[in-house]
């Protein structure tokens, strides 16, 4: 039975653990300078996104409130709370794909400074002339998970507009494949430093999907929770690099 560097052994370690791993891993000394343009960025796009989304609250719910029936509307008062969770799950993903891609170079950086030190072993290339060099692949890269991401959403958004099932029903499987997008998202980083297919990666993610699923619907909940949600990019870049050292790492590389 292999163990972690803790001690632990990583077959019995959750989806939650590693979350709780990326918000002790982003103090470490030596990886914080690499957490602050991800951070920064993090508040800026995030806080802002926010701070104008709930301003906008009071006037999109009755938007989404007329696709009820009138004959449904004594459900109001159900519906409405579930209403609300559905745009801040949609607008939750949406800001935080928004944040990734333009810090993308950056969370492989973190992904790679984090893997160097739990490891003990220099990627190739690493560094800040590295990741420049790498931009091109990284950013290919993103756009293939806007293509696996985008049909898969526009199918689910189908199921909104079921009349009273489509609203109750929708938030639910929003919030799982959210969960799955998050976790593909943020151990994407680690996976592709070492140049390892999208296709290999899904694979390998899906083999745990529970595991994954957990730990993308920890960070789905923390990107909808005010100030928690400025600071989840970098902790999930370090939660999922340290998932992969201890678990996918070795029989990948």
């Amino acid at each position: 039975m292999t163990t972690n560097s803790n001690g632990n052994n990583p077959q019995s370690l959750s989806g939650f653990h590693y979350v709780s791993q990326g918000f002790k891993l982003v103090t470490l000394p030596g990886i914080k300078r690499f957490v602050l343009f991800p951070l920064l960025l993090n508040i800026i796009l995030i806080g802002g996104a926010f701070w104008w989304l709930y301003g906008k609250l009071g006037e999109w719910i009755p938007t989404v409130m007329s696709y009820v029936p009138d004959w449904l509307q004594w459900l109001s008062y159900l519906l409405w709370p579930v209403a609300v969770i559905t745009i801040l799950l949609v607008f939750g993903y949406l800001f935080s794909t928004i944040a990734n891609w333009i810090a993308a170079p950056f969370n492989g950086l973190l992904a790679e400074q984090l893997e160097a030190k739990l490891t003990g072993k220099t990627l190739p290339d690493s560094g800040f002339t590295g990741i420049i060099k790498d931009i091109p692949r990284i950013m290919k890269r993103e756009w293939k998970k806007l293509a696996y991401y985008l049909p898969r959403a526009l199918l689910l958004l189908l199921i909104y507009f079921i009349p009273v099932v489509g609203q109750i029903l929708f938030p639910i499987v929003w919030f799982l494949f959210s969960a799955w997008m998050m976790s593909i998202q943020y151990n994407d980083y680690p996976f592709d430093n070492h140049k390892i297919s999208f296709a290999d990666m899904k694979s390998t993610l899906a083999k745990e999907r529970v595991r994954n699923l957990q730990f993308g619907g920890v960070v789905n909940l923390l990107t909808m929770i005010p100030i928690l949600n400025l600071f989840i990019m970098p902790v999930a870049v370090c939660g999922a690099t340290k998932m992969w050292v201890d678990r996918y790492r070795g029989g990948l590389v």
